[in-house]
């Protein structure tokens, strides 16, 4: 994982999932997370991103 994937999961989970898997249901469900809490976007960003 690089630095700028690490800032990305930190700052904007939707967009670190969205360069790495494009337009499809994990970005959906990043989306979701994030507007639900900001740590639970973190914590699915940084572990779909692995």
């Amino acid at each position: 994982m690089s630095l700028l994937t690490i800032i990305l999961n930190i700052l904007l989970p939707p967009l670190a999932v969205f360069l790495k898997h494009g337009l499809s249901g994990t970005f959906l469900i990043s989306i979701l997370l994030t507007i639900i809490g900001w740590i639970p976007g973190v914590i699915h960003a940084f572990i779909v991103n692995d």
